[in-house]
């Protein structure tokens, strides 16, 4: 062998990416750009029809968005709802996946659950909205419980229908292996339920978002919702087309982080979102 040859041979590959994974990255961005700049044309040609005093164009809402964030209310709604979804959502997920877990292992403790799960999670968030109030307050509780109420049971649901998809092969292949209970559900059960309790939180933060415009509308004086009631009262219909797209964009951004950070904390899991 030559000196060359083993210069050659000593040199690390260099990793490249496919030829068409650049140009699909670039197709995408191109199609998302064309699709908000198509949006908003007919959004433009809306307001132009009906009128300011139905439909706001972009125009007058970016100057309305201009307006509110001078004086510190657009900043103050975004924190505060944020503040609200991102709690009663951890929430809800903290207690929806160990009772997802456990309700999808153990018959006994599904079937004494079932009922309750089954009974609660057909009511609307919004019908507890006054007995919130009530009981806990105008404060940050009666908001944070609404959400957690909304997020809970979707994140249960999921996660159970997780752990009964687990392949009951893999089950019986571990317990022949030795692996207590223990070990399978952290080995086999877990894994496998992973991108259902994904799904499940994705849908809870959507479902979040839903419920705190009705949480903020009856007992807030700060938030996106409370922003929007404001403004009818008023009689902005520019300011309530700001607070409905700043809902819209800050759950696309919610979303998005939350598929990303899946994306890379689970990668061992083979999330994909």
């Amino acid at each position: 062998m030559t000196v060359a040859s083993a210069d050659a041979s000593a040199k690390p590959s260099v990793e490249r990416r496919p030829p068409g994974a650049m140009a699909g990255r670039l197709r995408s961005i191109g199609m998302f750009a064309v699709s908000i700049v198509a949006g908003i044309a007919v959004w433009q040609l809306l307001a132009m029809k009906y009128g300011s005093g139905l439909v706001a164009s972009p125009g007058q809402t970016v100057s309305a968005a201009r307006e509110l964030a001078a004086d510190g209310t657009l900043g103050n709604s975004v924190i505060a709802s944020s503040r609200r979804i991102l709690i009663g959502w951890g929430l809800g997920l903290a207690v929806g996946v160990p009772v997802g877990l456990l309700m999808g292992q153990v018959p006994f403790i599904r079937r004494l659950l079932d009922p309750y799960i089954e009974f609660f999670r057909f009511i609307p968030p919004v019908a507890f909205v006054t007995l919130a109030v009530v009981w806990l307050g105008i404060g940050e509780a009666s908001k944070v419980v609404l959400i957690f109420y909304t997020a809970v049971f979707i994140v249960t649901l999921n996660t159970i229908a997780g752990v009964l998809s687990v392949n009951e092969t893999k089950l019986r292949a571990a317990a022949s292996l030795g692996a207590g209970r223990w070990q399978v559900m952290r080995s086999v059960v877990l894994p496998s339920t992973v991108p259902h309790i994904v799904t499940g939180a994705r849908l809870a933060m959507g479902n979040s978002f839903l419920t705190i415009v009705s949480a903020e509308i009856v007992a807030a004086q700060v938030g996106l919702g409370a922003l929007i009631w404001t403004s009818r009262n008023y009689g902005r219909i520019d300011w309530v087309f700001v607070g409905i797209i700043v809902l819209g964009i800050l759950g696309f951004v919610f979303d998005r982080v939350l598929r990303i950070v899946a994306a890379r904390v689970l990668k061992r899991y083979e999330v994909r979102v």
